[in-house]
């Protein structure tokens, strides 16, 4: 079957944005597309967070341009971009959830007060039980964010940014501060919500095992569980891409055999060999 023609999902030309002095993305350019999946690594303050504010419209560059869904955020009203907006999931740090909202109430939250997404008001309890159970924590409704782990606002803020069930989602540090095992089971959710609602993804994470699974393994509806993507020695084309960030600058683009293979001794660095 011929491959189903893709847009232009998020473009950077050239996007710089200062902070005072300081260059938070220095002439930073890529591009992401339908249904691709970026991995962003980079040391702390290299730009990984403003990329994705920048990505989202939420900061605009200083110079060059940024695109969200082919449109010049720079040229666009506040309105407008409101607009636009509502069409990106976003997971922040540490689940950014509201600790005076239940959990339904936080994850209804884009279903009722996000502008182009909203629902209708009989809608929103049974979207919000639909996301909390794709997540496993249907019975979590009631109960507030200080009552769950960790790892269980992880779980909520992924069905809060998958609610609306939206075309781009950015995750910004997904498992950081997680063991192993949760984090995994983060990662196993992030690709779940990939395959099954077909989202562009743009993850920014620490740990190589993350974007080794992203890379490497697709959820099985069959069997409910991710399996590894390669099938009879064949490996299926995720559309995977991992990119590294150093003091604002785009240092490294490419596949995960590259990053590999890289000899930049900033890059091995976030490469598990």
């Amino acid at each position: 079957m011929p491959e189903q023609p893709t847009q232009s999902i998020v473009r950077f030309e050239h996007a710089t944005l200062w902070f005072e002095d300081t260059p938070a993305l220095d002439h930073v350019s890529f591009e992401v597309r339908t249904g691709e999946t970026r991995v962003i690594f980079g040391a702390a303050g290299s730009g990984k967070t403003t990329l994705l504010k920048a990505a989202s419209g939420l900061v605009r560059p200083d110079s060059g341009h940024v695109f969200l869904f082919g449109q010049d955020i720079a040229r666009l009203s506040e309105h407008d971009l409101i607009d636009l907006r509502s069409r990106v999931g976003i997971l922040f740090q540490e689940g950014g959830l509201f600790d005076s909202l239940t959990i339904e109430e936080n994850v209804a939250y884009p279903l009722i007060y996000q502008r182009g997404r909203k629902a209708k008001l009989a809608e929103v309890r049974p979207r919000v039980e639909e996301s909390l159970g794709f997540v496993e924590l249907e019975h979590t409704l009631d109960k507030f964010p200080s009552e769950l782990s960790g790892g269980m606002r992880r779980r909520v803020g992924i069905a809060r940014a998958n609610v609306t069930a939206p075309p781009l989602v950015l995750y910004d540090s997904p498992t950081a501060g997680l063991d192993p095992i949760t984090a995994n089971t983060i990662v196993s959710l992030i690709i779940k919500e990939r395959d099954t609602i077909r989202t562009t993804s743009i993850v920014v994470t620490h740990r190589y095992m993350n974007a080794h699974l992203l890379a490497n393994f697709r959820y099985n509806p069959g069997s409910g569980r991710i399996e590894p993507a390669s099938q009879n020695g064949e490996h299926a084309d995720l559309k995977t891409t991992f990119m590294v960030l150093r003091e604002g600058r785009l240092v490294f683009e490419g596949t995960q055999q590259e990053i590999e293979a890289s000899k930049d001794p900033y890059v091995a660095i976030f490469v598990k060999r």
